[in-house]
């Protein structure tokens, strides 16, 4: 099946109102108000997924997408990695959503006091940790504001998820869109497009 049998259901602009509405909402409530309902869970097990958004994001359990956009069970399709940075395994499952799910929006989400951004800035990890801040390293140079240092980890995780030829591919086919965010974890609202 090509990628045009498999249109999303909405575009890409509207999955980014969406979560706009829902960052919206989640910065006026005190509490989690998505729906993980039995109704909802027995729904999604029986009806399958079809997530609006592809999210990839921090492992940082300060971040939880799913609340800061007010999500219900089967919206969205997180990926998790500290530092937001991307390789082969997070290229494949963007790829399945986009792809097999129709997710029509890719969004990698930084947030602020990001702890794999600080330790490429001002530490020389060593062990396993090194090959993500090495990536990191690579995306901002030597910048030395963090905000900065997180903005441009972001877009340098969006050019490398564009530059899979699938992902090009799907973005030509069916509107498939790949955006950068940014997560405030002091206040809890995303600024999108950076």
């Amino acid at each position: 099946m090509s990628h045009l049998e498999k249109r999303p259901e909405i575009t890409a602009d509207e999955a980014i109102r969406r979560l706009k509405e829902g960052n919206r909402k989640f910065l006026e409530n005190d509490s989690y108000q998505g729906n993980f309902s039995k109704e909802i869970r027995h729904y999604a097990a029986t009806a399958g997924q079809k997530p609006y958004a592809i999210v990839i994001c921090c492992s940082d359990s300060r971040v939880i997408p799913e609340a800061a956009f007010q999500s219900d069970i089967g919206d969205l399709f997180v990926i998790r990695i500290a530092g937001n940075v991307i390789d082969n395994h997070q290229l494949g499952s963007i790829e399945y959503a986009a792809d097999h799910l129709g997710s029509p929006l890719v969004v990698v989400l930084g947030h602020s006091k990001c702890g794999a951004v600080d330790a490429a800035m001002n530490h020389n990890p060593d062990g396993f940790i090194k090959y993500i801040t090495d990536e990191i390293s690579l995306a901002i140079g030597d910048e030395k504001d963090e905000r900065r240092a997180c903005c441009l980890n972001v877009k340098q995780s969006v050019r490398r998820i564009e530059s899979s030829l699938e992902i090009q591919e799907i973005e030509d086919e069916v509107g498939l869109r790949v955006i950068g965010a940014l997560y405030d974890i002091e206040t809890g609202e995303v600024e999108f497009e950076i």
